[in-house]
Parts: C-alpha cells; structure tokens; sequence
C-alpha cells in the first residue's frame, strides 16, 4: 500500500521521538547491551523514514519535471529544434538510423559539428534526466559548484598572496605593492563510460520508454562512480577528491591543503569535557564568510553516532527535516549523506565541514554521448555513453575535516 506524504512526515516525526526517548534511557543506564541494541535500531529506523520521505518528493518531483516537458517543447525556435532532435535520436536510438542527426544535433545547440568523442549527442531532456539520476547518487552535486563547459578543461588564476593593498595619508607617497603570487588551477573533464546493453525487440516495443531506460541505466552508473571520485580520486583520468589533497593540522594551515580539527579521542568522539566541543571547533575553524553557507559532509554510519550527540542541558543537536529539499540539520547547518565519505575509525576524516559551493568545482562538459553498437554482443544492442566530468577543490580554506584522533 502506498503512504501518503503526510503519512511518511508523521513517521519521521515519531522515529526521532522514539530514538530520543530510547537514547535518553540507555545514557542513564550505561552497559545495557540489549538497550543499546535497541537504540541502534531505532536509529537506524529514523534513516529509513527520512529516506522513503525523500523518495516520495523526488517522485512528486519527477511527476511535476514531466508534466512540464510537453508545454516546454515547440514554444521557441531552441526548442522546436530540440524537439527534431530528439525524434531523429529516438530513431537512431532504436533503429540505428543516422541520416542528419548531426546537423539536428547542431541547430539544437547540442553539437558544434567537430567533437572528438565520436557518438551523437543525447537529446536535451534526456541529459538532464540523466544528471537529474546522477545526483541522487552524488551529494556532492547538491552542494558543490556545478560548471557546464564546450572545452576540453575549466582553468582558473587564484592569487595565493591575496591582494595588496593598505592605508595612507592624503600627501603620503604610494609605495609600490608586493608582486601577486598567481597560480592557475586546472580541471580537465575526464572521460566517463557506460555502456548497457538492451535487446532488439525491448527496442522495438513502442510501449516501452527506452529513454527513461538508458537514463536509469547510466545515470545511477555515473552518480556511484563520480561520487567516489569527488571524495577519494587521485586525478589521474578522474576528478581528484575532497580528501586526495594533503592534510594537515589547522593550526598549520597553508594553501594547497586541507586543515582538520582532531576529535580528541582515537576512532570516536571525545565523551569528556563534551563530545560535541571538537564540532564547535570544525565549525569556527571555517571563517566566517564561508560559514554562512557551509553544511556537513558524512555517511550514514558517521550520521547515526552524531545523532546521539546533545548539549550539556541535554538538548539534541539533530534536527530531522520534514520539507522537500531542505535536509536535516546539526547545530543548524545542513548534513548532506555522503556513503563515500569514511566511517568513523583510527585517524578517519569521517566528517567535512564547510562552503561546498566556495570550495569544490565540478565541471560537467556539455552534453552525454551515445555510439550505437549492434555487431559486437549480438543479439544484443550496446550503448557506449561517455560524459565528460572533472572536479577538484578551488578554495581550500574553505573546507575543514574532523580526525578522528587524539591530535
């Protein structure tokens, strides 16, 4: 039986209440196994009600996503043009015919007629369906800057001195200011792969969306293997990750790496004076302009341990959200899940805090690409889908880490 919204906020609702009211019990009973048993599942059971919540906005979503497209189309010269491509893809989608799709690629914006990547470009709706599936597998989507590039890489100068300046007098001379320190920055869009197979009669079948079928099949693909990438690649043929650059203790700081703030205790969060000082201190080790915008970065595991964490008056510092699209908070700030971010261990960096948006580009280059193959796997008909993705950290006092360590 499906549940209704109101429904899946309600459940949201009594889950907290009831892991509270559990967790609340278990500190007072220390060593009670069967009771900690109890609050690990009914921890667990808040994560579930918060993602089946989720799943039914995304639907909702989806529905209303939908229902736009058929006015969308045909209302302007872009979107008749798209509206030709689109039908010159299905065919050569499902029949392999090729005849003027490059030019209709062209007069839709989609193309400029000289990429190297082979293949045709997947008509307009489809792409963002695709980065649509991409996301929900990717957090890193939601909350980092996203550029959509024609060339091969985005470049960027940064000036690792800052700018100078300073004070003086109305008659004073102006002395001459230090020599910037530039330094440019690269992200080359790597190459991404997939390539799902269907039969000949699945394509034949009018009945069946093969669109949706190759959003689904590539999108999830892509979002679990850039996922990973933005957190732990090493930039060499992928983006490199958030924790792929060198680390070092906040107080010594410099451009180029990551600061972190120690938990106080090896694999978990300090119990005395107070588990959560080390997270105030995450949090105020970002400076203030980037701390207007900034959220935690965790997995589920890392999650459901800081769920548990409350104030000295006993007050829970989580707050579970019952609104599409605004996630659940910790001391105020927004928790993204991440399942490609470390679980809590010795020396883990589970937990990044900061502005996603300042500090991590993402650079999609325009436009996912198909190559049509019906001879290699006979009977079946393959679809090599590349998309060219690169991402890296732009501003890197823009992000902290917490160690789980003693220092």
């Amino acid at each position: 039986m499906d549940v209704s919204i109101k429904e899946a906020i309600e459940n949201v609702q009594k889950t907290f209440h009831d892991f509270k009211a559990l967790n609340d019990e278990a500190q007072k009973k220390q060593g009670d196994v069967l009771l900690a048993m109890a609050v690990d599942k009914a921890n667990a059971a808040v994560s579930e009600s918060e993602a089946k919540l989720r799943g039914l906005f995304e639907k909702l979503e989806a529905k209303v996503n939908l229902a736009g497209l058929g006015g969308a189309l045909g209302t302007s010269e872009e979107n008749k043009a798209r509206a030709e491509h689109r039908k010159g893809f299905s065919n050569y989608f499902r029949k392999g015919a090729e005849a003027g799709l490059k030019t209709l690629e062209i007069q839709a914006s989609l193309s400029s007629g000289s990429d190297a990547d082979g293949g045709f470009t997947v008509p307009y709706e489809l792409d963002t369906n695709i980065t649509r599936i991409m996301a929900k597998y990717c957090s890193m989507r939601a909350i980092a800057t996203v550029r959509t590039i024609g060339a091969s890489n985005y470049k960027k100068i940064v000036n690792l001195a800052g700018n100078q300046s300073g004070w003086v007098g109305e008659t004073d001379s102006r002395p001459n200011t230090n020599t910037p320190q530039l330094s440019e920055l690269d992200f080359p869009a790597m190459t991404l792969y997939s390539n799902p197979a269907a039969t000949q009669d699945m394509l034949d079948d009018s009945m069946i969306d093969v669109e949706s079928w190759l959003a689904d099949e590539v999108g999830i693909d892509f979002g679990e293997k850039e996922g990973l990438a933005f957190i732990s690649g090493n930039g060499v043929k992928q983006p490199r990750g958030l924790l792929a650059y060198p680390v070092v203790a906040n107080a010594s700081y410099t451009w180029g790496s990551v600061g972190y703030i120690p938990s106080g205790a090896a694999g978990a969060l300090q119990s005395s004076p107070n588990q959560v000082d080390c997270l105030l201190d995450l949090i105020h080790a970002v400076k203030r302009g980037y701390r207007q915008n900034a959220s935690f970065l965790m997995n589920t595991t890392t999650l459901g341990a800081i769920r548990k964490a409350k104030t000295t008056y006993g007050d829970y510092l989580y707050t579970p959200t019952i609104v599409p699209d605004v996630p659940a908070t910790f001391f105020g700030y927004p928790i993204f899940e991440d399942d490609n971010m470390p679980s809590i261990a010795a020396n883990s960096y589970s937990i990044a805090f900061g502005d996603f948006a300042q500090g991590y580009v993402i650079v999609d280059r325009l436009g996912a690409r198909v190559i049509r193959d019906a001879f290699t796997n006979k009977p079946y008909v393959q679809f090599y889908t590349t998309k060219r993705v690169g991402g890296g950290i732009q501003k890197f006092e823009a992000i902290k880490l917490l160690k789980f360590a003693t220092s």
